[in-house]
């Protein structure tokens, strides 16, 4: 693993919302280097720790052997986590953790390839197998390429960008791509951000089916919470915090109205969360001493004892 390992953002916040103690049963869906694990198990609370990283799994091993039973690491992604559970007979857990993205030990190993700080091969899988940036960039037409930097990197010259990655291919590592694209957008060494961050940050995105992995999850979590149970989610741009908002928001029932003129409306299934927070953002101090937190954001909210909305509806 890398030499600077990964510091757990909003990590504070995330302890206060989940309130850990003695006889709780936490998932931290997201292991990584597992910061937010050891607080959870030094609070006294037994984990179940998700990560299809082998390498963060392989890592973890001493984690779970200095905390002697309370963690148990499975090398899994986290929207599989209610059937991981199940098949060793966890039917419901006190809490979730998510925190989601890439992880700093992958931005910091070259030969992840997952950012252009490193050169390395074009890679960028979490799980190291599976079709890799390589093979996307390498063989998808233009259309799909320039459809994924638009949706997942909000790249408004996507067109642009896919049209040079095309006509420079075969690309091999991540050194050359962040030149076309740099070539196809300029770039000028005072530049604020480089511009071929959003072309890797959206490559990562579907690579990875991140989004979709996160959609899944937050349904587990759902599925899996206790009635009084806490889900927390630490996400690191738009995308992913807009997908958080509108699901809390979606199943506290913000929003949702029955009209007094219409005696005969069905009212929607009951509210599977409450006690919503607003978004929760790093300290200044925070972000002086990890600027990676800079762009994080903290969500939770409590479950409420309402059935699952799949069975209520």
């Amino acid at each position: 693993m890398s030499a600077a390992p990964h510091i757990p953002v909003l990590l504070d916040e995330v302890v206060a919302a989940l309130s850990p103690r003695p006889g709780m049963t936490i998932v931290d869906a997201t292991f990584g280097a597992g910061g937010y694990t050891t607080a959870l198990l030094d609070a006294g609370a037994s984990v179940h720790a998700f990560d299809r990283d082998p390498d963060a799994v392989a890592a973890g091993q001493a984690l779970v052997a200095r905390y002697d039973g309370r963690l148990a690491l499975h090398p899994a992604r986290f929207s599989a986590m209610r059937q991981e559970l199940a098949a060793i007979g966890v039917a419901q857990v006190d809490a979730v953790v998510m925190d989601i993205g890439v992880s700093s030990m992958q931005l910091d190993q070259g030969d992840r390839g997952f950012a252009f700080m490193h050169d390395g091969p074009l890679d960028m899988r979490m799980s190291q197998d599976g079709e890799s940036a390589a093979d996307f960039l390498n063989t998808a037409d233009e259309a799909a390429i320039a459809d994924v930097l638009y949706l997942y990197g909000e790249e408004r010259q996507s067109r642009r960008v896919a049209r040079a990655i095309v006509a420079a291919r075969p690309l091999a590592t991540t050194g050359e791509l962040a030149r076309v694209v740099r070539r196809a957008l300029g770039h000028k060494p005072h530049d604020k951000k480089d511009p071929a961050t959003r072309t890797f940050q959206a490559v990562r995105i579907h690579i990875n089916d991140e989004l979709g992995e996160l959609e899944a999850g937050l349904a587990a979590a759902e599925a899996l919470l206790v009635p009084g149970g806490v889900l927390a989610v630490v996400s690191f741009h738009s995308l992913e915090d807009r997908i958080v908002k509108q699901f809390l928001r979606t199943a506290s029932g913000a929003g949702r109205s029955v009209s007094r003129h219409l005696p005969g409306e069905i009212p929607g299934p009951a509210p599977t969360f409450a006690q919503v927070s607003k978004a929760i953002r790093p300290s200044e101090a925070e972000i002086a001493r990890n600027p990676r937190a800079r762009s994080s954001t903290l969500r939770h909210a409590v479950r409420t004892a309402a059935p699952l909305r799949s069975l209520a509806a």
